[in-house]
């Protein structure tokens, strides 16, 4: 009888053993940017987000997960990111809500309110705290684009990068000056000729003539050599701008295991904070590598600040008008988006209106 009960013992661990041998999947996630491992969010997916993932689901689960890594458009381009995600063509995509005017146009919000801060921390926290506020700004992910938002991500401090030196608004007017998405507006509100661009194609647009300057942070003008074909650094101080984002298929995050989708998540919210402290630590460091490497680095006088500040003090209000009126809650994020900033110590130049 013993014997008996022994021998069902061990077939019955048998059979649990093989079910959850039986149970433990290999699975495979295409993760991808247009942008290159230059650009620090990029860099952060491939050292921070993609080995953590691989190794806390190894450590805390049962199952392994194999990234296919894509990156400067290897995959998917600047600009088709969010298709890509939203079709399948790949899993998790990193990208900047600016190549998205007409699917995103409310995600740009930070660069409504320019000469916010420039503390990439704070503007993550910043834009977190909206994100909270505002379940439109995540949903709409989910609701239109199947896809779910694991992070938003932070830039480093805009400025203005160019192949000319200039000291007044007025040495800007009519010079042809890149950047990507709403930031253009700044330059119109100045008299300069705006020119839609991406990184990749900004080396060889500055050296053939195409336009003469970006706005940009120091990081692009270090880890893309923009310092070979443009030798003039103003820190205007637009802002440190979070716009960019992290997300995944939705059908495919709901396929996964609730362990593995828990430690995604989890080390997305981490790598979302990462976004800002390492574009805060490497900020002073770019700007004294541009220097080393022979750029003219300077800071624009409060005075012209201001100046720019004010030319642009009706566009917040007018622009929110707009979307407001395509039922996006423009004015109440752009209103919550100013009294966050000011709790993390943040004085505006120029105080914007929204009604």
């Amino acid at each position: 009888m013993f014997k008996s009960m022994k021998l069902s013992l061990f077939a019955g661990l048998l059979v649990s053993l093989g079910a959850a041998t039986a149970q433990a999947e290999t699975f495979k996630l295409r993760i991808a940017s247009g942008h290159p491992t230059a650009n620090t969010y990029v860099n952060l997916m491939t050292t921070f987000f993609v080995p953590e993932v691989t190794k806390r689901v190894a450590e805390k689960t049962q199952h392994k997960v194999e990234f296919i890594e894509g990156y400067g458009g290897a995959m998917v381009k600047v600009a088709d990111t969010l298709e890509g995600v939203q079709s399948g063509v790949v899993d998790i995509g990193g990208y900047c809500f600016c190549f998205e005017p007409s699917n995103l146009p409310l995600h740009a919000f930070q660069v409504m309110l320019p000469f916010g801060t420039m503390s990439p921390e704070k503007s993550v926290k910043m834009a977190r705290a909206v994100y909270n506020k505002v379940p439109y700004l995540s949903q709409v992910f989910e609701d239109k684009y199947n896809q779910r938002l694991l992070a938003v991500i932070a830039d480093n401090g805009y400025n203005l990068g160019t192949s000319f030196e200039w000291s007044t608004i007025n040495d800007l007017k009519g010079k042809k000056i890149a950047g990507a998405g709403l930031n253009l507006k700044w330059l119109e509100y100045a008299g300069a000729v705006p020119v839609q661009s991406a990184l990749p194609e900004a080396y060889t647009s500055m050296q053939t003539g195409v336009y003469f300057g970006w706005i940009m942070f120091p990081s692009a003008w270090v880890n893309f050599k923009l310092h070979e074909v443009a030798k003039n650094y103003t820190e205007v101080g637009f802002g440190a701008i979070t716009w960019h984002g992290l997300t995944i298929n939705k059908n495919r995050f709901s396929r996964l295991p609730k362990e593995v989708q828990n430690i995604i998540v989890e080390v997305a919210k981490e790598f979302e904070a990462k976004t800002g402290s390492v574009n805060e630590e490497n900020y002073p460091k770019q700007l004294a590598q541009l220097k080393t490497l022979g750029v003219n680095v300077k800071s624009l006088p409060d005075s012209v600040r201001l100046d720019w500040a004010n030319s642009l003090k009706p566009w917040p209000q007018s622009h929110a008008a707009d979307l407001d009126k395509q039922g996006l809650p423009a004015s109440t994020v752009l209103k919550i988006a100013l009294e966050e900033a000011e709790k993390l110590g943040h004085k505006w130049p120029v105080r914007y209106e929204i009604k």
